[in-house]
């Protein structure tokens, strides 16, 4: 389903996986989009599939925010692995632990109030 819509905004899809509570996308962005634009369209077209597709939740909605962060394309196979491994990585680690760490390591401050909702 995402990378239907990735592939459908001219991107990319190179990687897709994620966990209960969350989603990564590795994507190479086209020059014609930005990644608020393709957020917002990936969020939207998946928020309609998870309200009406069959054992899906009519109250299905994603947190406002997401983090997006550039990689180099050297090392695209080593986050590709991090991304397809999601569910053993989270037997360790909550999402919110990693994502604190991943902002601490890159000098990303955040505001928590505003984070997780």
């Amino acid at each position: 389903m995402l990378s239907y819509h990735v592939k459908e905004s001219n991107c990319v899809s190179v990687s897709v996986g994620g966990h209960v509570d969350h989603v990564h996308l590795l994507v190479g962005l086209t020059r014609t989009i930005t990644i608020a634009q393709l957020v917002e369209k990936l969020k939207t077209e998946t928020s309609k599939w998870a309200k009406k597709v069959d054992g899906g939740t009519p109250l299905f909605t994603w947190q406002a925010g997401y983090g997006a962060f550039s990689v180099s394309h050297s090392l695209r196979n080593t986050v590709d692995e991090y991304i397809r491994n999601q569910a053993k990585h989270h037997t360790q680690t909550s999402f919110q632990v990693e994502y604190r760490r991943l902002c601490e390591k890159h000098g990303i401050e955040i505001d928590e109030q505003y984070v997780w909702h």
